[in-house]
Protein backbone atom coordinates (compact mmCIF):
# COMPACT_ATOMS: atom_id res chain seq x y z
CA UNK A 1 0.00 0.00 0.00
CA UNK A 2 1.72 3.46 -0.67
CA UNK A 3 -0.15 6.96 0.94
CA UNK A 4 0.56 9.61 -1.47
CA UNK A 5 0.97 10.26 -5.45
CA UNK A 6 4.06 7.90 -5.13
CA UNK A 7 1.50 5.29 -5.25
CA UNK A 8 0.95 5.97 -8.66
CA UNK A 9 2.62 3.35 -11.48
CA UNK A 10 5.21 4.13 -13.14
CA UNK A 11 5.57 4.18 -17.40
CA UNK A 12 6.60 5.87 -20.27
CA UNK A 13 4.52 8.73 -19.58
CA UNK A 14 2.09 6.89 -22.88
CA UNK A 15 -0.64 5.48 -20.12
CA UNK A 16 -3.43 7.74 -19.43
CA UNK A 17 -4.41 7.95 -15.80
CA UNK A 18 -8.00 7.76 -15.54
CA UNK A 19 -10.42 8.62 -12.34
CA UNK A 20 -13.79 6.13 -12.09
CA UNK A 21 -16.12 8.11 -10.06
CA UNK A 22 -19.17 5.91 -9.68
CA UNK A 23 -22.11 6.36 -7.49
CA UNK A 24 -25.87 6.99 -7.15
CA UNK A 25 -25.83 10.86 -7.57
CA UNK A 26 -28.90 11.30 -6.07
CA UNK A 27 -28.23 13.92 -6.43
CA UNK A 28 -24.87 15.27 -6.94
CA UNK A 29 -23.51 18.11 -4.84
CA UNK A 30 -20.51 20.25 -4.18
CA UNK A 31 -18.68 17.58 -2.07
CA UNK A 32 -18.68 15.54 -4.89
CA UNK A 33 -17.09 18.00 -7.18
CA UNK A 34 -14.49 18.84 -4.41
CA UNK A 35 -13.67 15.26 -4.59
CA UNK A 36 -13.09 14.82 -8.08
CA UNK A 37 -11.17 17.93 -8.31
CA UNK A 38 -9.15 16.34 -5.47
CA UNK A 39 -8.50 13.67 -7.56
CA UNK A 40 -7.67 15.51 -10.53
CA UNK A 41 -5.05 17.47 -9.31
CA UNK A 42 -3.52 15.19 -6.55
CA UNK A 43 -3.26 12.54 -9.15
CA UNK A 44 -2.42 14.16 -12.17
CA UNK A 45 -5.16 12.13 -13.63
CA UNK A 46 -5.67 12.88 -17.74
CA UNK A 47 -9.57 12.11 -17.19
CA UNK A 48 -12.08 11.57 -14.19
CA UNK A 49 -15.35 9.84 -16.01
CA UNK A 50 -18.53 10.14 -13.76
CA UNK A 51 -19.91 6.98 -13.71
CA UNK A 52 -24.05 7.44 -12.98
CA UNK A 53 -25.49 3.80 -11.55
CA UNK A 54 -28.31 2.69 -13.17
CA UNK A 55 -29.81 0.71 -10.43
CA UNK A 56 -27.71 0.81 -7.35
CA UNK A 57 -27.37 -2.04 -5.74
CA UNK A 58 -26.66 -0.94 -1.95
CA UNK A 59 -29.69 1.53 -2.63
CA UNK A 60 -32.30 -1.30 -3.28
CA UNK A 61 -35.79 -0.63 -1.61
CA UNK A 62 -35.10 3.24 -1.47
CA UNK A 63 -36.94 5.58 -4.16
CA UNK A 64 -34.42 7.62 -6.40
CA UNK A 65 -34.80 9.98 -8.74
CA UNK A 66 -35.06 8.30 -12.25
CA UNK A 67 -31.35 7.35 -13.95
CA UNK A 68 -32.45 10.06 -16.23
CA UNK A 69 -32.69 12.57 -14.06
CA UNK A 70 -29.55 12.26 -12.03
CA UNK A 71 -27.36 11.96 -15.15
CA UNK A 72 -28.25 15.26 -16.39
CA UNK A 73 -27.64 16.50 -13.02
CA UNK A 74 -24.16 15.17 -13.45
CA UNK A 75 -24.19 16.63 -16.45
CA UNK A 76 -24.93 20.17 -15.20
CA UNK A 77 -22.39 20.21 -12.57
CA UNK A 78 -19.44 19.04 -14.55
CA UNK A 79 -20.73 21.31 -17.50
CA UNK A 80 -21.15 24.59 -15.01
CA UNK A 81 -18.89 26.98 -13.67
CA UNK A 82 -17.60 24.77 -10.96
CA UNK A 83 -16.38 21.78 -13.76
CA UNK A 84 -13.41 21.32 -15.41
CA UNK A 85 -13.07 19.77 -19.47
CA UNK A 86 -11.55 16.52 -18.58
CA UNK A 87 -14.45 14.91 -16.40
CA UNK A 88 -16.79 13.20 -18.54
CA UNK A 89 -20.22 11.57 -17.86
CA UNK A 90 -20.10 7.89 -19.14
CA UNK A 91 -23.80 6.60 -19.09
CA UNK A 92 -22.92 3.09 -19.69
CA UNK A 93 -24.52 1.26 -16.39
CA UNK A 94 -27.36 3.31 -17.00
CA UNK A 95 -27.90 1.23 -20.21
CA UNK A 96 -27.57 -1.97 -19.00
CA UNK A 97 -30.11 -3.92 -17.42
CA UNK A 98 -30.14 -5.29 -13.41
CA UNK A 99 -27.89 -3.89 -10.57
CA UNK A 100 -24.94 -1.84 -11.69
CA UNK A 101 -21.94 -3.54 -10.68
CA UNK A 102 -18.61 -1.49 -10.84
CA UNK A 103 -16.87 -4.80 -12.28
CA UNK A 104 -18.84 -4.99 -15.14
CA UNK A 105 -18.57 -1.33 -16.05
CA UNK A 106 -14.62 -2.05 -15.63
CA UNK A 107 -14.03 -4.89 -17.33
CA UNK A 108 -16.32 -3.41 -20.01
CA UNK A 109 -14.05 0.14 -20.05
CA UNK A 110 -10.87 -2.29 -20.34
CA UNK A 111 -12.11 -4.10 -23.31
CA UNK A 112 -12.42 -0.56 -24.84
CA UNK A 113 -9.01 0.92 -23.82
CA UNK A 114 -6.91 -1.41 -22.25
CA UNK A 115 -3.68 0.56 -21.91
CA UNK A 116 -5.52 3.26 -19.56
CA UNK A 117 -4.61 3.09 -16.00
CA UNK A 118 -8.07 3.48 -14.08
CA UNK A 119 -8.02 4.77 -10.11
CA UNK A 120 -11.52 4.13 -8.13
CA UNK A 121 -12.05 7.58 -6.22
CA UNK A 122 -14.05 6.58 -2.88
CA UNK A 123 -14.73 8.12 0.54
CA UNK A 124 -13.74 6.73 3.21
CA UNK A 125 -17.38 4.91 3.61
CA UNK A 126 -17.19 3.06 0.48
CA UNK A 127 -13.46 1.86 1.16
CA UNK A 128 -14.78 0.50 4.98
CA UNK A 129 -17.88 -1.65 2.71
CA UNK A 130 -15.29 -2.29 -0.65
CA UNK A 131 -14.99 -6.01 0.24
CA UNK A 132 -19.12 -6.09 0.46
CA UNK A 133 -18.48 -5.47 -3.44
CA UNK A 134 -19.05 -7.92 -6.17
CA UNK A 135 -16.12 -9.15 -7.58
CA UNK A 136 -13.94 -7.07 -5.25
CA UNK A 137 -10.92 -9.60 -5.57
CA UNK A 138 -10.78 -8.65 -9.11
CA UNK A 139 -11.36 -5.27 -8.81
CA UNK A 140 -8.46 -4.12 -7.36
CA UNK A 141 -6.72 -6.49 -9.83
CA UNK A 142 -7.69 -4.10 -12.09
CA UNK A 143 -7.51 -0.66 -10.51
CA UNK A 144 -6.09 1.74 -7.82
CA UNK A 145 -7.95 3.09 -5.04
CA UNK A 146 -8.01 6.67 -4.37
CA UNK A 147 -9.79 7.45 -1.00
CA UNK A 148 -10.63 10.94 0.30
CA UNK A 149 -9.68 11.52 3.70
CA UNK A 150 -9.36 14.85 5.78
CA UNK A 151 -6.26 16.18 6.73
CA UNK A 152 -6.06 14.68 10.16
CA UNK A 153 -7.92 11.50 9.27
CA UNK A 154 -6.41 8.43 8.84
CA UNK A 155 -7.40 5.72 5.76
CA UNK A 156 -8.78 2.91 7.20
CA UNK A 157 -8.77 0.02 4.86
CA UNK A 158 -10.93 -3.45 5.75
CA UNK A 159 -8.69 -6.43 6.85
CA UNK A 160 -9.30 -8.72 3.32
CA UNK A 161 -7.98 -6.08 1.34
CA UNK A 162 -4.43 -5.37 3.30
CA UNK A 163 -4.35 -9.18 2.36
CA UNK A 164 -4.27 -9.07 -1.31
CA UNK A 165 -1.73 -7.23 -3.42
CA UNK A 166 -3.09 -3.53 -4.18
CA UNK A 167 -2.87 -0.05 -4.90
CA UNK A 168 -4.44 2.49 -2.37
CA UNK A 169 -3.34 6.52 -2.35
CA UNK A 170 -4.63 8.84 0.38
CA UNK A 171 -6.55 12.06 -1.56
CA UNK A 172 -6.29 15.16 1.13
CA UNK A 173 -9.88 16.73 1.42
CA UNK A 174 -11.20 19.11 3.40
CA UNK A 175 -13.88 18.98 6.23
CA UNK A 176 -16.93 19.04 4.00
CA UNK A 177 -20.94 18.54 5.78
CA UNK A 178 -22.47 18.44 2.25
CA UNK A 179 -24.14 15.20 1.42
CA UNK A 180 -27.13 14.22 -0.54
CA UNK A 181 -29.37 13.42 2.43
CA UNK A 182 -29.43 16.50 3.17
CA UNK A 183 -30.19 17.76 -0.23
CA UNK A 184 -32.87 15.63 -0.37
CA UNK A 185 -34.34 16.44 2.84
CA UNK A 186 -33.66 20.44 1.88
CA UNK A 187 -35.90 19.68 -1.21
CA UNK A 188 -38.41 18.02 0.56
CA UNK A 189 -38.76 20.81 2.59
CA UNK A 190 -39.11 23.48 -0.04
CA UNK A 191 -35.88 25.35 0.86
CA UNK A 192 -32.82 26.69 -0.68
CA UNK A 193 -31.04 23.55 -1.25
CA UNK A 194 -28.23 25.36 -4.17
CA UNK A 195 -25.70 26.26 -1.52
CA UNK A 196 -25.76 22.18 -1.26
CA UNK A 197 -25.64 21.19 -4.84
CA UNK A 198 -24.99 24.67 -6.89
CA UNK A 199 -27.15 26.73 -8.61
CA UNK A 200 -27.84 24.63 -11.46
CA UNK A 201 -28.88 21.57 -10.00
CA UNK A 202 -30.86 23.39 -7.56
CA UNK A 203 -32.64 24.90 -10.09
CA UNK A 204 -33.40 21.25 -12.19
CA UNK A 205 -34.48 19.64 -8.93
CA UNK A 206 -37.17 22.69 -8.48
CA UNK A 207 -38.22 22.47 -12.24
CA UNK A 208 -38.85 18.95 -11.63
CA UNK A 209 -40.44 18.61 -8.43
CA UNK A 210 -37.36 16.20 -7.67
CA UNK A 211 -37.64 14.55 -4.00
CA UNK A 212 -40.72 16.70 -3.41
CA UNK A 213 -43.44 15.07 -0.76
CA UNK A 214 -46.30 16.85 -2.37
Amino acid sequence: MSDGASGRPKGSGRVRQVGWFGGSFDPVHRAHLALAHAALDQLALDEVRWIVAGQPWQKAGRRMATAADRAEMVRLTIAGKGGDPRFVLDDREMKRAGPSYTLDSVREYQQERPDDALWLILGQDQLAGFTSWNGWEELVARSGLAVAARAQDKVQAPAALLERPHRLVRLTMPALEWSSTEARRLAAEGADVGPVVGEEVAGYISRHRLYSEN
